[in-house]
């Protein structure tokens, strides 16, 4: 299994026992399947799906509801596209997503904190890598672990560098691919950061995970072997909105263009 260049984010809204969600399981799951469908319409390789709407977060394990309703999602989408998929379980539930994917097939998993530790807005998350890489080899050794460097809606602990982080996360973390973001949603990384990360990491696979537009996708291919993107795809590009097909094969072209 190798990881395609370009992921195109499923944002699922709100489940049930979160705190936003209306009783209507069924329609979250259709619009999943549908933003999913224009995505593989557009030509993109792969898919992301997170449960994006659930915020307030857990920081760690969350309730078996999410696990659940995060598993159906994902057989509707795989279903509906037979596209390489991957499972991010927000905020830090790697093992949660290891195992939606031994049950779904998918591909790959989003790991916000690997190793490590973040402050984040759920408090301090320290990374569980251990625990992962012990279950991935018991329930599904083929499936890639994509982990952040210096995840998005965080602050580093004092002294903790870019380059250590990233060297700690593939190391010993034991990351197939690192992930860099800006500093939220929707927002680009400091290309000047992704090139430092490139220079202490000359061999890993390093992926945009926030903020890539067709206004800067070229610059950005400078440093990653690819991207994962989502509000750039959306109505009036913002991330809970559906998927804008225009906006979605205009992105596909410009990464075209820059080699993705």
């Amino acid at each position: 299994m190798t990881l395609p260049s370009l992921i195109g984010m499923v944002h699922l809204g709100p489940l049930p026992g979160s705190p936003r969600f209306d009783g209507n399981l069924d329609r979250v799951i259709a619009r999943a399947a549908s933003d999913a469908i224009m995505l593989k319409d557009a030509g993109f390789d792969a898919l992301l799906i997170e449960n994006f709407g659930d915020a307030p977060f857990f920081a760690g394990t969350v309730p078996p509801v999410t696990v659940a309703a995060v598993t159906r999602a994902a057989h509707s989408v795989i279903d509906a596209t037979s596209c390489s998929l991957g499972i991010n379980v927000l905020r830090n539930d790697g093992v949660a997503a290891l195992a939606i994917a031994s049950a779904t097939g998918a591909t790959f998993i989003r790991v916000n904190v690997l190793s490590g530790l973040m402050f984040t807005d759920q408090g301090p998350i320290t990374g569980q890598a251990a625990e992962i890489a012990r279950r991935r080899r018991e329930w599904c050794p083929d499936v890639l672990i994509m982990a952040d460097v210096m995840v998005k809606h965080s602050s580093p602990p004092p002294g903790l560098t870019l380059e250590q982080a990233g060297i700690d996360t593939a190391g010993r973390g034991g990351a197939d691919a690192l992930i860099v973001s800006g500093p939220g949603t929707g927002l680009a990384p400091d290309p000047d950061e992704g090139r430092r990360l490139r220079k202490a990491l000359p061999e890993a696979l390093i992926y945009v995970g926030s903020g890539a537009t067709v206004a800067n996708v070229a610059e950005l291919a400078t440093f990653a072997n690819g991207v994962i993107v989502g509000s750039a795809l959306k109505f009036e590009g913002i991330a809970q909105n559906s998927v804008d097909p225009f906006s979605a094969q205009a992105f596909r072209q410009a990464a075209a263009g820059a080699g993705w």
